[in-house]
């Protein structure tokens, strides 16, 4: 496993990486900005540590970059994980100091919060409200569970589905999105204790799409009752344990395995 964290020139990202090297060989984890490393990498996370149109601007300052990135997490389908001002630009759209365009990862908008009683910027601990089974980046965590917030803007999903929890202050927000490899988070999992570092720690296990057909001995095709197709896969004795995502209220599969 090698874990990329986005370098783009926009702040202190030390709590990110010692987060992670709780759960994980320092080895595995590095803080790049080069392209050989984004491609060599299994997973990588966008930290949030500015506003919407800074982050779109570190990330295009740096040649190939942007690109890249896009590349390895649309085509390729590596694990991708956006944090607070990194789950943000995986919009189409964001109006903090103007409109920019975002990476158009997951179709939506970011606006500013509209809670005229209540404090803005969100700062501080709140509790989440999780759907069941959504997703196996949640497994162990249920709803309730509180984490850590700073923002002053929030993800509007286009596709109500791509919420897998949302948080209240002022009205219901989305605080965890998902589209099929590529995840988000509004609070700093980092920062919030162990509920948060067991999100990073099952996000790390989920495994590049790409490398499904070297993990799993066996997969076949399945259709729900809406006639999508999804796909499961059966894990033998000796298999890795590392899983990919399952779709909300979707986590049956044949004995032993998880279906997506």
């Amino acid at each position: 496993m090698k874990l990329v964290v986005i370098d783009y020139d926009a702040g202190n990202v030390e709590s990110v990486i010692n987060a992670l090297n709780h759960i994980k060989n320092k080895e595995e984890i590095i803080l790049s900005n080069q392209i050989s490393d984004i491609k060599s990498a299994t997973h990588l996370l966008l930290p949030g540590v500015s506003s919407f149109g800074e982050t779109m601007s570190g990330l295009k300052a740096i040649k190939g970059l942007l690109s890249a990135i896009k590349n390895h997490t649309v085509i390729e389908k590596k694990p991708f994980l956006g944090i607070c001002a990194g789950m943000q630009v995986l919009a189409d759209v964001g109006y903090e100091d103007g409109q920019h365009q975002g990476l158009g990862f997951i179709s939506g908008k970011v606006e500013r919060i509209s809670a005229p009683s209540l404090k803005i910027p969100h700062m501080g601990w709140n509790d989440v409200a999780i759907e069941p089974n959504s997703h196996a980046l949640l497994d162990g965590i249920t709803s309730g569970e509180h984490f850590y917030f700073a923002n002053s803007y929030h993800f509007i999903c286009q596709n109500k589905d791509d919420a897998l929890a949302q948080v209240e202050y002022g009205g219901k927000m989305a605080c965890i999105i998902a589209k099929e490899n590529i995840f988000g988070t509004q609070f700093h999992p980092e920062k919030s204790g162990a509920a948060g570092l067991k999100l990073l720690n099952n996000f790390l296990k989920l495994y590049p799409f790409h490398l499904k057909k070297q993990i799993y001995d066996e997969a076949f095709l399945s259709k729900n009752h809406d006639g999508e197709c999804r796909l499961y896969q059966v894990i033998q004795p000796n298999s890795p344990s590392e899983f990919l995502p399952k779709n909300r209220g979707q986590g049956s599969a044949s004995s032993g395995g998880m279906g997506i």
